[in-house]
């Protein structure tokens, strides 16, 4: 899968007729020497330079943009996120509707705020409430979770699957009960969980399915990106990820009601839909009547629910607009290392009898985060992970592991249904490398060549 081809132009709407134009093309032509020169002295030298787990992939259209919309002085979201709004449903739900939000996290937070929203009562949809149950995962990143806890309602973990790191659906299933009211699941580590399978189950429940596709940007089950299936798919394109704004994120949302409610809920709670710098766009700004305020009160600040000011700027969108051109190229970069070091791990027999690599979704295609392993019994992961550490290649654990041993949730209210074995021992033996296309053949060569010499050196102790 790939999204349509786009034109490309750093100085998109940038007013070719201004007479400040040529001014503006002058300083971002000023700015090549120093870019080239910069980049120019990078190389690559094992054991010295460092091999990151995940790392930002820039060029100078990047900074192209960047330096254009810091010439507009405009600092909030304008015509680059605009145009972002545009381009970003091509690579996850062709049909979805973006809301632009300043980290991953917070597109987490909007996305599933949204599910307890007073707005959805508007649309004969039931919101949820406090004390009602969403289905997730302990093994995964604590901001996955952390909005179902302050939102008053109770997380309900279940286990993983080994080979792959996800929920298997049956289980989502058979942890339902009259209370459950959402599933809220990340692709973990851009691999998959089978949401076709649960988002028609979810419909048929009458159950709020929101897919965290933070890692996961451009995988695909069947003919279809993930964050598709959903009634919600969040992003973020925090520097380690598939593409980046430096700090940012989205919340793509499957229906108009959902945009509406997740905007809402990003600019402060308010009833008012205008876009920055907008007034009257609903054309009665002073003639709404709503809750106790007097009548007329100025529309632009009237608030319907709890919100916050999650907004992206246009600096950070500038520099998405860039990225995404070349996001088909990335993911087919990360889809080709991973695959080297799959098979590379495959045909060394240390490493085959010691590290067992997560594999693919069955009937899914992976745009991989990152290269996870499990050790086998013999292997003292905190060991290799010193030696790796040692001759400069970056590791990563599976997140917060098990997040029920994590201190922040020693008081939260959750519910395990079954036991959460597999996930204790991802936490314990399971740990991750890069394959992002920063990387190249001698980059993926140096860290199989020291995982080896990681493993030998413990099967000879």
């Amino acid at each position: 899968m790939s999204a349509p081809p786009v034109e490309f132009d750093p100085f998109v709407h940038a007013g070719e007729d201004s007479p400040l134009f040529e001014a503006r093309k002058k300083v971002v032509d000023a700015a090549r020497d120093y870019f080239d020169l910069k980049n120019s002295q990078e190389r690559f030298e094992p054991g010295k330079t460092f091999i990151p787990s995940s790392a930002k992939v820039l060029d100078f259209d990047d900074l192209s943009c960047l330096l254009n919309a810091s010439l507009d002085l405009w600092l909030t979201a304008g015509r680059f996120a605009k145009e972002v709004q545009r381009r970003l449903p091509a690579w996850m739900n062709p049909d979805g509707r973006v809301v632009l939000v300043n980290s991953g996290s917070s597109a987490n937070l909007v996305a599933i705020s949204s599910l307890g929203s007073p707005l959805l009562k508007e649309y004969d949809l039931r919101p949820l409430e406090p004390g009602d149950e969403v289905v997730t995962v302990a093994a995964g990143f604590p901001t996955t979770v952390s909005p179902i806890v302050q939102n008053r309602w109770t997380p309900v973990f279940v286990d993983i699957d080994r080979d792959t790191l996800n929920a298997l659906p049956e289980r989502i299933m058979a942890a339902r009960t009259a209370k459950t009211r959402a599933v809220v699941l990340a692709h973990t580590l851009g691999n998959p969980f089978r949401a076709d399978v649960l988002a028609e189950w979810c419909r048929k429940e009458r159950i709020f399915l929101v897919e965290d596709c933070c890692d996961a940007l451009g995988s695909g089950i069947g003919d279809r990106y993930v964050g598709s299936f959903g009634d919600f798919g969040t992003l973020s394109f925090y520097p380690a990820h598939h593409v980046t704004s430096g700090e940012g994120g989205a919340v793509m949302a499957s229906h108009p009601v959902w945009k509406r409610v997740a905007e809402s809920i990003r600019d402060w709670g308010r009833d008012c839909w205008c876009e920055p710098g907008k007034d009257n766009t609903c054309g009665k700004r002073f003639q709404w009547q709503l809750g106790t305020l007097p009548y007329g009160y100025d529309h632009k600040f009237v608030y319907c629910q709890l919100g916050y000011n999650l907004k992206m700027t246009d600096m950070q969108a500038s520099l998405l607009y860039s990225q995404l051109q070349k996001l088909d190229g990335f993911i087919a970069a990360r889809k080709r290392n991973w695959r080297h070091l799959f098979d590379e791990i495959r045909r060394s027999p240390p490493l085959r009898e010691h590290l067992t690599p997560v594999e693919p979704t069955p009937g899914t295609d992976p745009s991989w985060f990152g290269f996870a392993m499990h050790c086998g019994a013999a292997i003292d992961r905190e060991d290799l992970l010193n030696f790796l550490n040692d001759r400069r290649i970056g590791t990563r654990l599976v997140f917060a592991g098990n997040l029920t041993h994590q201190p922040a949730y020693e008081n939260v209210d959750y519910r395990v249904v079954g036991d959460l074995a597999v996930t204790d021992e991802v936490m314990k033996q399971t740990f991750w490398v890069g394959n992002f296309p920063g990387l190249d053949a001698r980059h993926l060569s140096y860290m199989l060549e020291q995982l080896e010499a990681g493993i030998r050196k413990q099967i000879r102790a």
